[in-house]
């Protein structure tokens, strides 16, 4: 497997969440799995339920920790990459991944979303901070990952 060529995308969202924003998370990352290496801040919450998705599902997940420990990671991070940088590790998440999807979220959630757009990555959001310029809204799991996928191929094609 050529993991240098994957698709790197990454989830956004909270600590803590709702069984229904954690489901919304969850098939995230289960229909990003085969396509694509998910990336997230490797906690809990909506962090938590992408990873277990693409987990699940037999993809690769990377959590950019914000502490000095792996083991904080959440049970379905395969790497935690420990940064022991607090809330920068951020920049480092935005930095890794090619485009991004937003569940939910607080504001650690629309810093990363600024910072993705501050660098001309593609952001789709999904259940999270509503009426900013630059993100691409939709409903459903489904819709989220075909716009992503969308949303690069049309990069490329400005390349």
């Amino acid at each position: 497997m050529d993991l240098k060529n994957r698709r790197r995308i990454a989830i956004f969202g909270a600590g803590i969440c709702d069984e229904e924003i954690y489901n919304l998370a969850y098939e995230v990352g289960k229909l990003l799995a085969p396509k694509a290496i998910v990336y997230t801040g490797g906690l809990g919450g909506v962090m938590e339920a992408a990873s277990r998705g693409a987990f699940e599902a037999g993809g690769i997940t990377v959590g950019i920790l914000p502490g000095n420990r792996a083991e904080d990671a959440n049970p379905y991070v395969l790497v935690p990459v420990v940064t022991d940088i607090g809330h920068a590790r951020n920049v480092v998440l935005v930095r890794t991944a090619e485009a991004a999807i937003a569940i939910s979220g607080g504001y650690g959630t629309l810093s990363e979303i600024a910072l993705a757009l501050k660098t001309w990555k593609p952001v789709i959001g999904l259940r999270t901070w509503a009426g900013i310029d630059g993100v691409t809204y939709v409903d459903t799991p489904e819709e989220a990952v075909a716009k992503v996928f969308e949303a690069l191929a049309a990069k490329r094609e400005e390349l």
